[in-house]
């Protein structure tokens, strides 16, 4: 391991660094948990001179991945099997319930209760995570994440983290719980991820580091989003939380349009009536005329941030124009020649106007303070500004805008790494909907992977396949007719190993086991897009239930796999995959093994 920030010997690493295997940090937490491993084996009547690295792994899927993953792990370890795991990774709304199971010490029992009461409720504060939104607008690296985080994904899961990574190391150090990866991807890497399923593109946190394994390039996590150049720490920032955190790890947009409906209809128009109903009956007879201009600029605001193309702009900026009555000065000759060339004009200009608009306005007026705003400490400019930022992030599509900690960085070839100032990172669900590009270098015995996705419960399997194909990394591939068979009507569970590495397990949400023939009825009742506010105390419970059966009906099966892994847990050797000719993968199903003869390539058409 190398160190960019050259800290003094026996002083703990800080700034860039660069570091090949497993991190001290980790791997000092994994030598922990090992006898912890070997003593939950022992009480589940297995015997191993050696623990076996065994991984479990939660796929993306929004608010129904964070449920049902809460359901996955509140079985495992209920049955004892928890306890036996070394890695906890997670994409998307995995990474909520990830989150959640780290913040509260494991305590499952207690998550249960409080995420059914959360839902019982409907309880959601608004004007803390509205707080929180108008904070982050003020950052120079502002983005759409802080609204998805603060506004739309505490809402989804009713519930507000404003504690940080680091804070979760306590217990990973003493072993207590499994070691927990959290995964991104870079943004601006989508076109390589696209051509070339480039390693560069993932991105991953735990509560040591974050940066990318590929390039063994990291910072503290304390220290992540701080302002580095050649590795050294220029500005630093405080550490985010886990709330922009989860916004972050699970801002897959699968659907651009239906993602700007959110942001902009079910979340901004909200926030801008309460700030108008905020004033309405606290004002006296001679400051209406005051709120009038404030209620207008917003409404103008709104619009622009809306819809550019709005035809009704131009006549609310006639409107504002009449209600400011400049008459004299250079602004309102702008403001003039900008009304009337308004439909010809270049997004572009029209940003810039309404920015010189908001600071003119902010020189020269003198807002009303709402009710609103002393409830979150906040002034009537904050909301213009939090608009204006929110703005440009929408034009522009901004997400996951941090500072990048490879900037200008000497030690970086590929200069498309260290050339950007800012990183954008986002959902890893973007490029596999899961993280085994993060968890296959760690040397995984066994791999339990649950798939919470939406449509078809083997794309991940699929895209994991081509991937290791294409990086010459040891995964039991199967072939694309038998993956489409199997997708007419899933089982619970799927062995997959080939003669090297991991043997995975691969369990599916809604399958015939536990949903019967009612399939596609159950994944209609828990899409991906469903909001919160829809979810009932039953439909959480029922969520719980069919994601431990899949635990409960295949714990024999568990127990095997793990059997064998812990008979011979030494590390799988890379071997070159012509050596591999041929897989065998395993269907099964409650207590039944039945063993199934494929090749070893994908097959596409």
């Amino acid at each position: 391991m190398s160190c960019a920030a050259s800290p003094k010997s026996g002083h703990k690493c800080s700034g860039v660094y660069f570091a090949t295997g497993l991190q001290k940090a980790e791997k000092a937490a994994v030598h922990k948990r090992s006898p912890k491993v070997l003593e939950a084996l022992q009480k589940l009547n297995i015997q191993a001179d050696q623990a076996p690295v065994i991984a479990v792994l939660g796929s993306g899927g929004g608010l129904r991945a964070h449920i049902a993953c809460l359901g996955v792990l509140s079985e495992m370890k209920e049955l004892g099997l928890l306890d036996a795991v070394t890695y906890l990774a997670g994409v998307s709304g995995s990474t909520w319930a990830l989150s959640s199971f780290y913040t509260k010490n494991g305590n499952m029992e207690g998550i249960e209760e409080e995420l059914k009461h959360r839902y019982e409720k409907n309880e959601w504060d608004f004007y803390e995570s509205l707080k929180k939104a108008v904070e982050a607008s003020r950052r120079d690296n502002y983005s759409l994440t802080d609204i998805w985080a603060y506004l739309i994904v505490s809402r989804q899961t009713r519930e507000f983290q404003d504690s940080n990574l680091s804070s979760l190391k306590k217990q990973v150090e003493e072993g207590v719980l499994p070691y927990p990866i959290f995964a991104a991807i870079d943004d601006d890497l989508q076109a390589d991820w696209r051509e070339k399923k480039t390693q560069n593109s993932w991105f991953e946190f735990t509560p040591h580091h974050a940066g990318y394994p590929a390039l063994g390039a990291y910072v503290p996590i304390t220290e992540f989003g701080s302002r580095f150049e050649n590795g050294k720490l220029v500005r630093s920032e405080p550490e985010r939380d886990l709330t922009f955190l989860r916004g972050l790890w699970g801002s897959a947009l699968a659907d651009i349009e239906e993602t700007k409906k959110y942001i902009l209809g079910e979340y901004l128009r909200n926030i801008f009536g309460y700030l108008k109903l905020a004033g309405a009956g606290i004002v006296t007879y001679s400051e209406a005329p005051r709120m009038e201009v404030d209620e207008m600029l917003l409404d103008l605001m709104m619009a622009c941030v809306t819809d550019q193309n709005d035809t009704s702009i131009k006549d609310k900026l006639c409107a504002l124009q009449q209600a400011l009555g400049t008459e004299t000065d250079e602004f309102d000759k702008e403001m003039a020649e900008i009304i009337q060339s308004w439909n010809e004009t270049s997004p572009e200009k029209k940003q810039q106007f309404v920015d010189h608009l908001l600071d003119y306005f902010k020189k020269t007026q003198e807002p009303i303070t709402y009710s609103l705003m002393n409830q979150i400490k906040g002034s009537l400019w904050d909301y213009y500004y939090f608009l204006k930022g929110t703005f440009k992030c929408v034009y522009n599509w901004w997400w996951g805008t941090v500072y990048n900690f490879l900037y200008k960085h000497d030690n970086i070839e590929n200069k498309a790494m260290c050339s950007r100032e800012f990183l954008h990172l986002v959902d890893a669900g973007l490029a596999i909907n899961t993280p085994y590009p993060l968890v296959l270098p760690r040397g995984a015995h066994l791999i339990l992977s649950f798939d919470f996705s939406a449509g078809d419960p083997f794309e991940t399997i699929r895209a994991t396949a081509d991937y290791c194909q294409r990086h010459e990394i040891p995964f039991p591939e199967v072939s694309e007719d038998q993956l489409r068979e199997w997708a007419k009507a899933p089982a619970s569970c799927y062995v997959l190993r080939g003669k090297t590495g991991p043997v995975v397990m691969h369990f599916t949400l809604f399958n015939k086991d536990n949903c019967g023939d009612d399939i596609e009825t159950w994944r209609k009742k828990y899409g991906t897009m469903k909001l919160s506010d829809t979810y009932t105390p039953d439909l959480v419970t029922d969520l719980l239930r069919v994601s431990k059966e899949n635990v409960q009906k295949n714990k024999i099966n568990i127990l095997n796999e793990m059997r064998k892994v812990a008979g011979k847990p030494g590390n799988f050797p890379r071997v070159n995959k012509e050596a591999c000719l041929q897989d065998t993968v395993q269907d099964v199903q409650g207590s039944q093994t039945v063993e199934i003869k494929i090749s070893h390539n994908i097959h596409k058409d």
